[in-house]
């Protein structure tokens, strides 16, 4: 029964044409509200009338919906609408074989195709800034004389004084290609015009695209009380739309303009070089940025070129100029720390984050949990780096450098069923980007995840994705190397060992370390005398550099080759430096494989205190010697 009635109350509504009128009713209100918006600033009325209009329109709504159920517009005029039992009766006596076309369909048609027509641009609009860093070559810019609107004619002057100083400051930039001052003027000469005033935005554009630009300049002047106002627009040549305004103000006196001009100048030179440079900045950064300088923003481009090329002493030297500019620039400060990390100076990469972390308080909620992250790394455990990282994605899930990190943290667990999905979903967003990834580790650890799960196939495939996007690279190669010695061909690994060698040759990288970097390719392939061969080789070359000890210590111990030999290495190495935190991890793990249980837990606590971050193994170790240490207590009783 209520099925009934509700179905009869739908058939009356469509009946009255109730939905025909919200129709009309809502698309002649979006209309109406986009021609206000449109003439708030040409006719200077005042900032609340779109508002006002919006809620005028909502509150006419339900009278229109009364209105169209109890009235019907006719060919005759406006009616009262039909009863159900009068309109039933009329249709007995009028039956057409003919469906006619209703004036108010028409209506309705040409309304949603006016919306259509307005909506469109907003909803698929690309941002014409992409056009900008898109671009290979630099920006071309047209400045055009600024109009005097004061009404004074002092200021007459600063028409072409604000034109000629944006113009040589802007010259002094890399980045940007400026059309001179000759040019511009005369262009405008050559048509007769005199009086800025009548250089319209399209017809300046029109000179723009004369002067092969991409973007024109277009600006005035204004006087309120003892205030001066100099405004500005960059606008796209071609579409006429706005990249950005600018206003700057201050007091009226001619001696304060050129601090006016400076300030406008400064402005708009950040904004279109930082555009420009925008586009070498990995697309997971941008949104990150929070700098005003270009000076700073350059710097800053450099250093993180350099990071993922890990030439991290360069990335260093560059991000601590892009802080020296600006010292409020924590996306580079936030770098810093792990430049100096990935050289093992982590003394200055705690610092650093000590640094960032004191202005905590001062930051967004995504800088926040960043910064929370980035101090979970350096003093606490990778379950708060968890944590921290999670609450980056509940901010914004669309980042893919935050489920690296977190691939990366659960990599490091051994949990691995939790990064593979992770990484997966990082790649998914750059694909969806139709972007690559920032660096070729996005591939590289999960083809880890995936060698150490056994799925080989898997493994192979990505790195073959890697392949089209980071041709060549080294550490890509090494790890081809691994999966192919792996599964057995010796041909296609022999193929990528040799792509390694002769990059390192190539940087002048030393035979030892070529050895050190094959042992561990033949280890991870699980091919352990190879391995060993590789670095008792590594060691004949620097017998007496600590690390070649310690490598060939821990390899024999943590494999069970030979438990006395490797303790008298890494007691070798110890002599040469004492305090090394993975060579006390190194003896204290010999010593429990020797059943000193007491003795390795002294030497495993030491390395504890001493590491500088983190280390699950040594975390897991330290664990297992205390559990026996209490077994072999209560074992004593």
């Amino acid at each position: 029964m209520k099925i009934s009635n509700l179905s009869k109350f739908w058939q009356e509504l469509k009946r009255r044409r109730v939905f025909s009128v919200v129709t009309a009713y809502t698309a002649t209100g979006y209309i109406i509200i986009e021609v206000t918006n449109n003439l708030v600033s040409p006719l200077h009325l005042p900032p609340w009338i779109p508002t006002l209009v919006i809620l005028l329109l909502i509150a006419g709504l339900p009278v229109a919906i009364i209105l169209s159920w109890i009235f019907d517009f006719t060919p005759q005029g406006i009616k009262k609408t039909e009863s159900v039992q009068e309109s039933e009766d009329k249709k007995v006596i009028v039956k057409s074989n003919k469906r006619r076309l209703r004036p108010s369909y028409a209506l309705n048609a040409v309304l949603i195709i006016a919306v259509i027509i307005l909506a469109y641009p907003k909803i698929f609009k690309r941002d014409p800034l992409v056009k900008l860093r898109s671009s290979g070559e630099r920006i071309s810019v047209v400045v055009m004389p600024f109009h005097n609107m004061t009404n004074d004619t002092i200021w007459d002057i600063w028409q072409d004084g604000i034109q000629n100083e944006l113009i040589n400051s802007l010259s002094n930039s890399q980045e940007l290609r400026i059309r001179q001052t000759e040019s511009i003027n005369g262009l405008i000469k050559s048509k007769g015009l005199t009086n800025y005033a009548s250089i319209t935005p399209s017809l300046a554009s029109s000179f723009s695209q004369k002067l092969n630009a991409k973007v024109l300049i277009f600006g005035s002047i204004k006087q309120a009380d003892t205030l001066i106002r100099v405004n500005a627009q960059l606008i796209d040549s071609k579409t006429e739309e706005v990249f950005k305004s600018f206003q700057i103000e201050g007091s009226s006196n001619e001696e304060n303009i050129f601090h006016i001009i400076d300030s406008l100048t400064m402005k708009v030179k950040n904004f279109l070089i930082i555009s420009k440079l925008e586009k070498e900045v990995a697309l997971d950064y941008r949104n990150s940025i929070s700098t005003n300088s270009s000076e700073a923003y350059r710097y800053f481009v450099y250093g993180q070129n350099a990071f993922m090329k890990r030439d991290y002493p360069s990335a260093v030297k560059l991000y601590s100029q892009a802080i020296a500019i600006d010292s409020n620039f924590l996306l580079a400060a936030s770098m810093l720390p792990f430049a100096y990390a990935n050289q093992g100076l982590y003394v200055q990469a705690k610092k650093w984050c000590l640094k960032v972390y004191e202005k905590k308080e001062q930051m967004s909620m995504m800088q926040k949990a960043h910064t929370n992250w980035m101090y979970a790394f350096y003093f606490e455990t990778p379950f708060e780096e968890i944590k921290y990282l999670k609450q980056e994605l509940e901010v914004d899930n669309q980042l893919p450098v935050h489920y690296y990190e977190l691939g990366r943290v659960y990599n490091n667990l051994y949990q691995y069923d939790k990064s593979i999905p992770v990484f997966k979903k990082a790649l998914e967003i750059y694909k969806r980007w139709d972007s690559k990834p920032m660096w070729v580790f996005n591939y590289i650890i999960l083809g880890y995840a995936y060698q150490e799960t056994g799925q080989y196939k898997k493994e192979r495939k990505i790195y073959k994705k890697a392949e089209q996007n980071f041709p060549d690279d080294p550490d890509l190669n090494s790890w081809q190397a691994i999966l192919f010695l792996t599964v057995g061909d010796s041909i296609k690994a022999n193929k990528y060992i040799n792509r390694y060698i002769s990059f390192c040759k190539e940087n002048s990288y030393s035979p030892a370390y070529i050895a050190t970097e094959l042992a561990y390719m033949y280890h991870e392939a699980g091919i352990l005398d190879k391995s060993e061969y590789y670095y008792r080789q590594a060691l004949m070359l620097e017998p007496e550099y600590p690390e070649r000890l310690n490598n060939l210590s821990y390899f024999l111990i943590d494999n069970n080759r030979n438990l006395d030999e490797g303790l008298k290495l890494v007691n070798d190495a110890l002599k040469i430096s004492p305090d090394n935190y993975s060579y006390l991890h190194t003896k204290g793990w010999g010593l429990f494989k020797q059943v000193k249980n007491i003795e390795a837990l002294e030497i495993l606590q030491r390395s504890w205190d001493l590491k500088p971050i983190y280390n699950h193994d040594i975390f897991l170790h330290l664990e297992e010697v205390k559990k026996a240490v209490i077994n072999q207590k209560r074992t004593a009783r």
